[in-house]
């Protein structure tokens, strides 16, 4: 049975003497007919005589002047985008076919992988119950973090209030308009079941912000139920939201100073100090939205340049491993940074990458390519690979890579960083995230209504990509 290359049709043994030997050479058999073609074209074009070919001439000599014409190829609209896509490695391309593997498939791989060692699960269950239990039974935790810590273990980050919690104290440090705050107040505490939540826990700030939550929460999103109710309700709301705006920003604010180290580059480096001299690293995020139109990009790409100025001074020396360092969003810096824009990226935002880093390496301090949605993953791999090999950078191992633990690729992705840095001579600083980007994904795959999807759905499994992902890295020491 034949298939079709190219739009050449070709024998299954002959197929499979072109995977072979693509195969040998780390290649993909698209590529090797493409040198091929180009091969023989420069032939022809450097030569007055046609180019011997002789299995082609010995088939043409056993053909009739009689023979049919062979029928046209089908049009190919989208082979002309097709050929510009790069040449891909064998480890590539096992990305590349990863993307929708069954979820079956998947997790059976990382459950196997994941496995450990009696005495070596038996010491990290230890290790893990011993500062859980430390966390948890603190009593001399006061003030702003103690109330912080109450309020995490009672609403956890699994549950929906929990995210909703976390989104909100992210979001109203950044929002300086009140009414936009209420807004956002609204939306995000409208769905919560906080009356689960009240009497459970130990705190009295835990639960004086559950009584307020759940004030605001029958504010807003009892519209359905009796008329009394609603009147009740209506007359509460003439002034409720200033009462949602200073009761629950409150708490927000307290729990978004735990988790956002300042509202600027300056204020987090002068809040990181004391931890710092405990032995703590960071590696700091601007926290921001990907860029709409060229001003944004613009403006964000000098709100890098005065982050790593700013960090590089704060580092004072002492280098990629033991000073701070700063990770880039790579949408930030680009209005339209996906496949489809491949080229303008290459040349519009892989400039302004490697001016960056070219920064950073002035400073010694470590810069990473932050985590992205999943199609976005291959060109952000395509970037990276393209700043490793940059002479200006050679022997310089501060470039980092941010990779998403709930994808099913994560463990490919690894095995492609060993590659990489083993054959760019240098190490790559690795950092492995549960998934920022989780429910977007889900909104997705609602949007597409896709069978298969890029990433593992359950929260728990991008758990068990962990183990085996630091057992390579820890192996291979990149």
């Amino acid at each position: 049975m034949g298939t079709t290359t190219m739009g050449v049709k070709l024998d299954d043994a002959t197929r499979e003497r072109i995977k072979s030997a693509a195969t040998r050479i780390d290649r993909t058999p698209h590529w090797l007919i493409k040198q091929a073609i180009f091969s023989y074209l420069e032939q022809l074009e450097n030569s007055d005589t046609l180019p011997e070919l002789p299995a082609l001439l010995s088939g043409a000599a056993n053909e009739s002047d009689e023979a049919p014409t062979p029928a046209e190829e089908p049009h190919q609209p989208f082979l002309d985008f097709a050929e510009q896509i790069l040449p891909q490695s064998v480890s590539r391309a096992a990305i590349t076919a990863a993307y929708r593997r069954p979820e079956t498939e998947a997790v059976s791989m990382l459950l196997e992988q994941a496995r450990l060692p009696q005495p070596v699960a038996e010491q990290a269950h230890k290790l893990a119950y011993q500062l859980a239990d430390k966390l948890r039974n603190q009593k001399n935790a006061s003030g702003r973090a103690g109330m912080v810590q109450g309020l995490l273990q009672e609403f956890s980050l699994s549950s929906q209030e929990g995210v909703a919690l976390m989104c909100l104290a992210e979001a109203l440090l950044r929002i300086p308009d009140k009414a936009t705050r209420d807004a956002l107040i609204r939306d995000k505490i409208s769905n919560g079941n906080w009356q689960s939540h009240i009497g459970r826990s130990p705190s009295l700030f835990v639960n004086a912000a559950t009584w307020g939550l759940l004030f605001t929460g029958k504010l807003v999103s009892t519209h359905n139920e009796a008329s009394l109710s609603r009147s009740l309700n209506r007359i509460i709301g003439k002034s409720g939201e200033p009462l949602i705006r200073k009761g629950v920003d409150m708490a927000m604010r307290l729990m978004g100073e735990q988790f956002v180290t300042g509202e600027t580059i300056a204020e987090a480096l002068a809040n990181a100090r004391k931890l710092e001299e405990k032995g703590f690293r960071y590696s700091y995020d601007m926290l921001g939205e990907a860029a709409l139109t060229a001003a944004d990009a613009q403006a964000y790409m000098v709100s890098y340049q005065q982050a790593i100025h700013a960090i590089g001074k704060a580092s004072n020396g002492r280098g990629i491993y033991e000073g701070p360092g700063i990770s880039i969003k790579l949408s930030a810096l680009h209005p339209r940074y996906s496949r489809a824009q491949y080229d303008r990226v290459m040349e519009e935002l892989y400039p302004r990458l490697k001016s960056l880093t070219l920064l950073a390496r002035q400073y010694d301090i470590g810069i990473n390519i932050d985590a992205e949605e999943a199609d976005r993953l291959e060109i952000s791999l395509d970037l990276l690979e393209k700043l490793c090999f940059e002479p200006e950078l050679a022997g310089w191992n501060g470039i980092g890579f941010v990779i998403q633990a709930y994808q099913k690729r994560c463990p490919l992705v690894i095995d492609y960083l060993i590659d990489l840095a083993t054959r760019s001579r240098r190490r790559l600083m690795i950092r492995l995230v549960k998934g920022a980007y989780w429910d977007s994904e889900i909104s997705v795959r609602r949007w597409t209504a896709l069978k298969a999807i890029r990433f593992i759905p359950a929260r728990c499994i991008p758990t068990f990509h962990i183990s085996p992902v630091r057992k390579s890295c820890w192996r291979c020491r990149i």
